[in-house]
């Protein structure tokens, strides 16, 4: 049986990320689940409603990657403990929303650090949410596996094969 994986896209990144949710899949031999959230309603809770519900589909053999803005919210439903979730998530480039970094009381996260296992992934040459960000997180998030790449910019480019075998 092949497993799935819940990619959650960025903030109207569903178009821009698709090329990475589908090399991720191919790469882990998985099964793609990217659900297009709402690129106009963006409150927290307009996304981890959805976010929820599909992580609620999943089962012990699939896994989540979420990229930038997704990853601020998979990251703070994840820490709500009260389902049986995927233990295993990586959140790649994921803004600091906190004031010492993007200061948006809606999208910060402060913990509990989720029961899960987790990699911060970021590329240094990030030119949208900058590397210090990761940092940042790296602090809330202290059992999270930290990874930082020299390039790739914001989408990874070129990446994939490192994401896959950071996962393992």
């Amino acid at each position: 049986m092949v497993g799935a994986l819940l990619f959650v896209h960025g903030a109207g990144g569903f178009v821009d990320d698709a090329e990475l949710a589908h090399g991720l899949a191919d790469a882990l031999g998985l099964d793609l689940r990217m659900p297009e959230l709402s690129d106009t309603a963006m409150g927290f809770e307009d996304w981890a409603e959805p976010v929820r519900r599909h992580l609620d589909r999943l089962g012990p053999e699939d896994s989540v990657i979420a990229h930038s803005f997704g990853a601020s919210i998979l990251v703070r439903v994840l820490a709500e403990h009260h389902r049986p979730w995927p233990v295993r998530a990586t959140l790649l480039a994921m803004p600091d929303w906190t004031p010492r970094g993007w200061d948006v009381a809606d999208y910060a996260f402060t913990g509990p650090e989720p029961e899960a296992d987790l990699a911060l992934l970021h590329c240094g040459d990030d030119d949208v949410v900058p590397v210090s960000h990761l940092a940042l997180n790296s602090t809330v998030l202290p059992s999270a596996r930290v990874i930082e790449f020299p390039t790739g910019g914001h989408q990874f480019d070129g990446m994939i094969d490192a994401i896959a075998a950071a996962w393992t």
